[in-house]
């Protein structure tokens, strides 16, 4: 694998925040990091998922705010692409890699909490109407409140392929098409 096989995104919010992501698969951590930027925090996360998180896939996440920079590292094992969701009211970043997603304080990086789903996560979803963000993972969904805590998790029958907030609800598609719509705030079908 060479530099040009690193994936790349960028993603900016209003307010000055940009996000830049690198990752690879699997024992490429070696070409993720190689054009790492300097200044600000770095913390490397890998090893909440294994004791040796340069032979698994790896990301790294580097974020630009006026008030300063900081660079987030992830492992994870399997291929996936990083993303992060920026919830405005408690200024936190949620990161999802993998399995794991990663509650991580918007100007500073300082990790304040981290969970660990069954199945691969497909997508973080917030709503600044909503008082937790939406862990959806192929499998369930799990609210999870500013601390770290979960306010409510729902199992899902069939796996979840895809998920939107639209219209003040969660919309479901499953791998079988079947399409489900639940209250975010309770997690109740409606």
């Amino acid at each position: 694998m060479t530099g040009a096989d690193v994936h790349r995104s960028t993603v900016r919010y209003p307010g000055g925040l940009t996000i830049r992501f690198r990752w690879a698969g699997t024992g490429h951590a070696a070409d993720v990091f190689a054009l790492s930027e300097s200044g600000g925090r770095l913390d490397d996360h890998g090893s909440l998922v294994s004791p040796d998180p340069d032979r698994l896939c790896r990301a790294e996440m580097r974020v630009e705010a006026p008030t300063g920079s900081w660079t987030a590292r992830f492992a994870s094992p399997i291929f996936d692409g990083p993303t992060a969701f920026f919830w405005d009211v408690p200024s936190l970043l949620v990161a999802k890699f993998g399995f794991r997603c990663y509650g991580l304080l918007a100007r500073t990086g300082e990790l304040r909490w981290s969970r660990e789903a069954g199945a691969p996560i497909i997508d973080v979803l917030g709503s600044s109407r909503v008082d937790h963000v939406l862990v959806q993972s192929e499998i369930d969904t799990v609210a999870v409140q500013a601390d770290g805590s979960v306010a409510w998790r729902l199992a899902h029958s069939d796996v979840v392929t895809g998920a939107q907030l639209a219209g003040g609800r969660l919309v479901l598609t499953s791998y079988g098409g079947q399409v489900s719509v639940f209250d975010p705030t309770t997690g109740h079908a409606l």
